[in-house]
């Protein structure tokens, strides 16, 4: 082997270590970011051009809550995708869809009912997580088994989808059928990403729910919290509120777009949280702030 070529496996060798320690230094800095909270937090970031893969306690089933609503979309665009329905399609809602006791800015604005395209219902859906827009959709494209075979066809698993709002407000141990772990929701914000390579949505269908993500108005002290004023970020809430004190999902997962236009992939969920809500969305911000103050210095 010649001089030149030893030069070029050592200096990938020295960038590989340096890369394997910078990433050790950011899962240590996240431990510790979490390690006194009284909370279970997971937390999976894929950044560096698919290089860098960050997980915290991402194994583990942590409900979804309202973060189903993002696979839920997805699916119901893969329809539309395949003919079945249209973004424009008019969908008659009544009063009768329109539930009472759960978040609906739908029902708040049309409480007698209304009527809607496919792609109204998916902006409220996404954008201000609308219960009964999401229950909608759901039956639109049949039910949650629809949203799961969409998963298993796009070898998406460690993704549980079986009960709708209204199912999850019958009882409170309903939440957690729909559960996911981590690192399998960071890999669902890659594929989504590469969409448009990997054929799981049309070019149409990616840049409308990607418009609609970044255009959430939930959980602004979350992912978005205390990155800088104007950072692109196109995400999904979830929250669960507390039953006896204790907080069952205060999740956020999303794609931030650093200055240089490159991606992080970032799922934070957390579970099972005696803090308050306000210390669990500081969690969320100060994890996100941490990932951004690295890689936005490339």
């Amino acid at each position: 082997m010649n001089t030149r070529k030893i030069t070029i496996i050592l200096l990938l060798t020295l960038c590989y270590m340096n890369s394997s320690a910078q990433v050790s230094s950011l899962k240590t800095s996240i431990k510790h970011l979490i390690k006194d909270k009284k909370a279970t937090v997971g937390v999976s970031v894929v950044a560096n051009d698919l290089q860098d893969t960050i997980n915290v306690n991402a194994d583990l089933h942590y409900p979804m809550q309202s973060v189903f609503k993002f696979p839920i979309a997805m699916a119901v665009l893969a329809e539309i995708d395949k003919g079945n329905l249209s973004l424009n399609q008019e969908v008659k809602i009544t009063s009768k869809d329109l539930l009472p006791n759960t978040w609906s800015p739908i029902r708040d604005k049309y409480p007698n009912g209304t009527t809607m395209t496919i792609s109204e219902i998916i902006s409220y859906t996404i954008s201000q997580s609308d219960n009964n827009g999401c229950d909608i959709l759901l039956r639109l494209i049949g039910s949650t088994t629809t949203v799961e075979a969409f998963l298993q066809s796009n070898q998406l698993p460690n993704i549980s989808v079986k009960a709708n709002e209204a199912d999850m407000r019958k009882a409170w141990s309903v939440q957690f059928q729909n559960w996911a772990t981590p690192a399998a929701l960071a890999n669902l914000l890659v594929k989504f990403y590469s969409s448009s390579s990997n054929g799981m949505l049309s070019k149409n269908s990616y840049d409308f729910l990607w418009k609609t993500m970044a255009e959430t108005t939930t959980g602004a002290s979350r992912l978005k919290g205390q990155l800088p004023q104007g950072t692109v970020v196109a995400h999904k809430t979830g929250s669960s509120g507390a039953n006896n004190g204790v907080t069952v999902a205060t999740n956020d997962i999303g794609v931030i777009i650093l200055p240089n236009g490159k991606p992080i992939f970032i799922s934070v969920l957390i579970t099972n949280s005696l803090e308050e809500e306000e210390n669990n969305e500081k969690i969320i911000s100060d994890i996100a702030k941490v990932i951004w103050d690295y890689y936005s210095k490339f």
